[in-house]
């Protein structure tokens, strides 16, 4: 290899969390491929032989020696002379157990540790982890290669540390999760990286759903000057060559593919069918089952079971009761067709009945009310978990974010399930996201082109069913104020005063922050679903479920009289002083 030619492999893949195995095995068969290719060297991501996040996992002994096992294995095989290897994994030193990134070559292993552990949203590495010192460069057959881990580089300590030592060039391996606007967020952090360091920079990213978490990939890389060099796709596992030159200005990214980004709602889009899809496969389930009534949020959660799975491995089951209408029978069973799925209608009036029989002696001298209602979900409920453990498949739930915020679902009913795509989109996101579906998919969909939500059910009012010309606007504000409600409440976390200073009325902004208090309950139960927006429910917003507390929509000049009248003071006016 000439000391100003170097080829890097990237490896942009989808590991299992806890698969040590498959993860050491795929991390062989990457490197064969990066051989065939010509590279030098192969990049993975971090805590590639783990897979990330492994939470507590990490700390099992057993775990750390499988890891160490498969690493010591990979870094015999270098010895053959063919492409080195970078690539992360738990490792333990002493009493220290570090989130690592080794280089591996000639059958030799080079450790550097990740100093700086994310602690926020949805991180808990100092939980796991003990932060590594300061990093020198690894040399790599006489190049010096800085290889700071993740959020080593959201901050500047890392990498100036790298510079001031003599690093080339920075290979940064990522295990950054998706969610809005997050790819601006990383060219900004990466661009001021290389901007006061003055080192091109390669952001390698992990790829594919665990738990609530998608990673989207979406790699790119930087020369020195800023300049976009390298763009990896967005949601696809690859491996890709990459040609860097050493010139008089240092080391520069010469070849590599320019990928198209999905941004935007195809962006939410794509990580929800990822997610799904991954969800499913990882945990070895043969298909999924879904309720389809006819609705928006039941429609694009079985399009997007089957841009996951494909339609033969999705069963749509519609179930009807007295107040289900003749236009929802038809839209599900035109949405059925339109995806290509298996559709089956099982009537739940005798269920229902039965247990309003079975109820009778006790709810005798009371009004029918919400109790009723819920019986019909329950129903539902029971039925779909029946299917689900009969057949196999896992029950997909489909309560958006607007009804799992305000507890407009019923626990035990329609919150059945395994996994919800749409857990994390708010009603009027759900409507957008079905309309881009109807005329645009992602390349790795297997569903069916164009139209597969019928227009009426993008039109129609949304209704539960459970009573007689029942709509949920007769619960809830219209949707599109309750979402920005929502949005000020659980993404900004602003103040009831600062929300009605937009335009809101004040009680049914207090009326809303109350549901969603109320219904915590309900969510700490609700199956895992899809993380899109910046703060989702579980990972990011940890809220008990008995709080007292309530905002009362005071200003500021209004809490301090409330709080001076508690403690029995006056307020002092001008005219008093």
């Amino acid at each position: 290899m000439a000391q100003n030619t170097l080829k890097i492999a990237l490896a942009q893949l989808n590991p299992i969390v806890g698969d040590v195995a498959g993860n050491e095995q795929k991390a062989r068969q990457a490197r064969a491929e990066a051989a065939r290719l010509g590279a030098d060297l192969v990049m993975f991501t971090e805590q590639f032989l783990a897979a990330y996040p492994a939470e507590d996992l990490v700390l099992k002994p057993a775990f750390q020696d499988v890891c160490r096992a498969a690493l010591e294995r990979l870094a015999r095989e270098t010895a053959d002379g063919g492409p080195g290897m970078l690539i992360g994994l738990p490792w333990r030193e002493g009493d220290a157990l570090y989130n690592a990134y080794a280089l591996l070559d000639n059958g030799a292993i080079t450790l550097r540790y990740k100093v700086d552990l994310p602690n926020y949203d949805v991180f808990d590495e100092k939980r796991n982890f003990d932060p590594g010192p300061l990093p020198g460069p690894v040399n790599f057959r006489g190049i010096r290669i800085g290889v700071p881990v993740c959020e080593d580089i959201w901050t500047g300590d890392v990498v100036e540390c790298l510079a001031e030592t003599g690093a080339e060039l920075l290979l940064v391996p990522n295990g950054s999760p998706y969610h809005r606007g997050k790819t601006d967020e990383r060219f900004s952090i990466a661009t001021a990286r290389v901007t006061e360091s003055g080192l091109p920079l390669v952001y390698l990213n992990q790829v594919g759903g665990q738990d609530e978490l998608v990673f989207d990939g979406a790699s790119f890389i930087l020369n020195a000057d800023c300049s976009l060099a390298g763009q990896l796709p967005a949601f696809e596992e690859c491996i890709v060559l990459t040609v860097w030159e050493k010139g008089e200005d240092g080391w520069a990214c010469r070849e590599a593919p320019m990928a198209t980004v999905e941004e935007g709602r195809e962006a939410d889009y794509a990580a929800c069918v990822l997610g799904l899809r991954d969800y499913v496969e990882k945990n070895r389930f043969p298909g999924v089952v879904l309720g389809l009534s006819g609705g928006i949020d039941s429609a694009i959660c079985a399009a997007m079971a089957v841009d996951a799975l494909g339609p033969d491995r999705v069963h749509c089951v519609m179930l009807p009761y007295r107040y289900t209408s003749g236009e929802s029978l038809k839209d599900a069973e035109d949405c059925a067709k339109a995806l290509g799925v298996r559709y089956d209608i099982l009537p739940i009036a005798e269920p229902v009945e039965g247990f309003e029989a079975a109820l009778q002696p006790l709810f005798a001298g009371r009004e029918r009310d919400i109790t009723e209602e819920n019986l019909q979900s329950r129903a539902r409920g029971t039925i779909l978990m029946a299917i689900s453990n009969k057949f196999g498949a896992m029950v997909v739930t489909t309560g958006n974010k607007s009804e799992m915020s305000v507890g407009y679902a019923t626990i035990y009913g329609d919150m059945n399930g395994g996994f919800n795509p749409i857990k994390d989109l708010y009603k009027m996101e759900v409507y957008r996201i079905s309309a881009l579906r109807n005329r645009w998919k992602p390349k790795f969909a297997l569903g069916p082109d164009g139209i597969v939500i019928p227009e009426n059910i993008l039109t129609k009012a949304p209704t539960a069913e459970l009573r007689e010309n029942q709509k949920d606007q007769d619960s809830l504000p219209p949707y599109e104020d309750l979402d920005e409600i929502l949005r000020g409440l659980v993404e900004e976390e602003l103040r009831v005063s600062e929300i009605v200073a937009k335009g809101y009325d004040l009680e049914i902004v207090k009326k809303v922050e109350r549901l969603l208090y109320i219904a915590e309950y309900k969510r700490r139960q609700a199956a895992p679903g899809v993380k899109v927006t910046r703060k989702n429910f579980g990972r990011d917003r940890r809220y008990p479920i008995v709080n007292r507390f309530r905002d009362q929509g005071l200003v500021a000049h209004q809490k301090d009289e409330a709080l001076e009248r508690a403690m029995g003071k006056p307020r002092v006016g001008p005219q008093d002083v």
